[in-house]
């Protein structure tokens, strides 16, 4: 049987710190200058890594639109960016029926520009997912993409 006064020994034991531990502890905490906490860390990894990249396609023709795609992506990825941000426009500005990288009925890069990249085998590589842009990002006229990381290729 233990008697409340060894309880009370044994507790006191487990929980008292040593003089030269305490000396330690305050000397290795002063040597740690100020610390932030974890939190802070991943906060400001994440602004870095998080920041979305922007390419505006407003007036440039298919081909021209498709190649500056392509070196975005690329540079981006390289660049260790995760979220781009392509602005296609919706094409309803356009008064030309005639010509289809104006036509307001075709919405030529609207369209064309997400299927080039799905198409375009280096560039489908480093994507995750490609969809609709939020509204304040510019909706039905913009999409966003999403890199995978370049350190697993």
């Amino acid at each position: 049987m233990v008697l409340s006064r060894d309880i009370t020994r044994i507790v006191k034991k487990k929980n008292s710190i040593s003089p030269k531990d305490q000396k330690d502890w305050i000397a290795f905490t002063k040597q740690m200058g100020n610390p932030q906490p974890k939190e802070t860390d991943v906060l400001k990894e994440n602004i870095a890594t998080n920041k979305v990249q922007k390419l505006d396609l407003h007036g440039f023709s298919l081909d021209d639109a498709n190649e500056m795609v392509k070196n975005f992506i690329i540079k981006s990825f390289n660049d260790g960016y995760k979220k781009l941000l392509v602005v296609t426009g919706k094409g309803s500005r356009s008064k030309s029926q005639e010509n289809p990288y104006l036509s307001e009925k075709l919405s030529v890069l609207k369209h064309s520009v997400p299927e080039y990249i799905k198409n375009n085998e280096s560039l489908n590589n480093k994507i995750l997912k490609i969809s609709k842009a939020d509204i304040r990002d510019g909706g039905e006229g913009a999409i966003y993409i999403l890199l995978k990381s370049n350190k697993n290729l």
